[in-house]
């Protein structure tokens, strides 16, 4: 369920700190219920469903098509190069880490997408990606539900560069909104419970 930016930007987040200049694109409720301390399943899940290829591969047809449409283009117009990423055209924000954040874990890093970890808490884990056209930051967090348990939230931060990130930013809004991440979010669903049948089991 798609959040209210307030969702993000009221609650105490550490990567306020090293996100000036950031724009909160979206927030969404993951359906991921459970208990105060099952922060680190939810990463764990996140980077197996993302080791496993389980998204966008088992996604719909159309997402399928969206994603590959997207690299392909981003290969014609040079948008992902090793010369637009982190690191080259945009520095780290692990380097404005305050030394707390900096000497905590990093988190772990996904294998097939390209966004690396900044800091794993015990209630929250940013990871980044750049590209020629935009720095985002994916914001994972664990919070009350209202209703005695808790779940997670997703934030996605973005500093689009120039009028090329811009566009690009506004271009992708409605595929995003309305294909793309509720099918990431089912994806993430599905995980969440296969990880649940896996602890139970063990």
């Amino acid at each position: 369920m798609k959040l209210p930016n307030t969702a993000h930007t009221s609650r105490p987040w550490r990567i306020h700190e090293v996100t000036p200049g950031f724009k909160v694109e979206d927030v969404w409720a993951l359906p991921t219920p459970g208990g105060p301390d099952e922060f680190p399943r939810l990463v764990s899940s996140m980077v197996s469903d993302s080791e496993s290829g389980t998204f966008p591969e088992g996604a719909p047809l159309v997402v399928r098509f969206l994603w590959a449409a997207r690299w392909r283009i981003g290969a014609l117009f040079g948008w992902d190069g090793g010369d637009a990423g982190v690191g080259s055209r945009v520095t780290s924000l692990r380097d404005r880490l305050p030394s707390d954040l900096h000497a905590a874990p990093r988190g772990p890093d996904f294998n097939d997408v390209p966004f690396r970890s900044l800091y794993l808490l015990t209630d929250e884990w940013a990871s980044e990606m750049a590209n020629r056209t935009v720095h985002t930051v994916m914001h994972m967090s664990w919070v009350p539900d209202g209703s005695g348990g808790y779940r997670g939230q997703m934030a996605v931060l973005v500093k689009p560069n120039g009028r090329l990130g811009a566009a690009y930013m506004t271009a992708i809004k409605p595929f995003r909104s309305l294909i793309v991440t509720p099918a990431l979010m089912r994806s993430i669903e599905r995980g969440w419970r296969a990880s649940a049948d896996g602890a139970t089991k063990a």
